[in-house]
């Protein structure tokens, strides 16, 4: 069976693994990247096609898949003259992988739908290793037919591929997983830092922490820096955390609701993010929660 021709926008550290495990699966890649060309030409080194504009792209592509930082990002690449849409085949399917607002995913799905193809949302789970040995989890949803369409190139990419309902619901699930793992992450980073105030070794209250069930994996990454000195574990910017936590915030707001248990976390983060540590990795607020203290 012949395999569709791919699109990908936003070559970054997530985003150039999935574009080269792409290419070492045998698709004919069209490529888009940002000011950082790091990704972008080792993909065009290896046979992807640069292309000019997202309209471009999506001229080129039966499948166009967009791995960016923010909602904002993926609109601008997706409207306009030079546009995804713009250059949209009938029947092409653009599938999201970054995470954005389910609001803005489903805005997008029905300008998708209008020009003849259909949108799918999918944000992912684990890390850039994984998707250079294609398993990361992906949490699509959108149109059933199209994500059966696009399946196969999706397991290419990830161990574990979900089909989760209407469009919108993967990007809701993800940010609802992310501020449960930022708020885990957070909370084992001040206990370590608490640890320090109060005189006892970081490492000594892990085992006895991890000896019961509050073990998970966050906790683990966290610990891999704070008592470890590994900040790799867990490669996922401080930046990056406050904006999803932030995302989840709003999701929650449009809903009506008053999050809770997302403030404190929220607030950490955008300050440790104003302050010096945007391009941290998150088991690095052990260092935020240290210095606050030490005052």
């Amino acid at each position: 069976m012949t395999k569709p021709t791919i699109g990908f926008i936003g070559l970054g550290l997530m985003g150039g693994a999935m574009a080269g495990r792409l290419l070492d699966q045998g698709y004919a890649l069209t490529v888009l990247g940002n000011r950082d060309r790091t990704y972008l030409d080792a993909a065009i080194a290896r046979g992807a096609t640069e292309a000019e504009t997202a309209k471009e792209v999506a001229t080129a592509s039966d499948v166009i898949m967009l791995c960016m930082g923010t909602s904002d990002h993926v609109e601008a690449r997706m409207r306009g003259d030079d546009g995804v849409i713009a250059g949209l085949r009938k029947g092409a399917t653009v599938v999201d992988f970054g995470t954005s607002l389910p609001g803005s995913s489903r805005t997008l799905a029905g300008e998708v739908a209008s020009a003849g193809g259909t949108f799918l949302d999918a944000p992912l789970g684990r890390t850039p290793s994984h998707a250079k040995d294609g398993l990361l989890n992906i949490m699509a949803s959108g149109d059933k037919a199209a994500f059966d369409k696009v399946e196969p190139v999706l397991k290419d990419l990830g161990e574990n591929v979900f089909h989760l309902g209407e469009v919108g619901s993967g990007h809701t699930i993800k940010l609802i997983n992310n501020f449960f793992g930022m708020t885990v992450a957070n909370a084992m980073a001040e206990a370590f830092a608490m640890a320090d105030v109060a005189g006892v070794e970081r490492e000594q209250l892990y085992d006895v922490m991890a000896a019961g069930p509050l073990r998970s994996g966050m906790m683990d990454f966290v610990k891999a820096y704070g008592v470890d000195g590994d900040a790799t574990m867990l490669a996922f910017a401080i930046k990056n955390a406050a904006k999803d936590v932030g995302y989840y915030a709003k999701m929650a707001e449009d809903a009506g609701i008053d999050s809770v248990m997302s403030k404190g976390t929220l607030a950490a983060l955008n300050d440790a993010r104003e302050n010096g540590q945007a391009d941290d990795m998150v088991s690095q607020m052990v260092d935020y929660y240290a210095q606050k203290f030490a005052k």
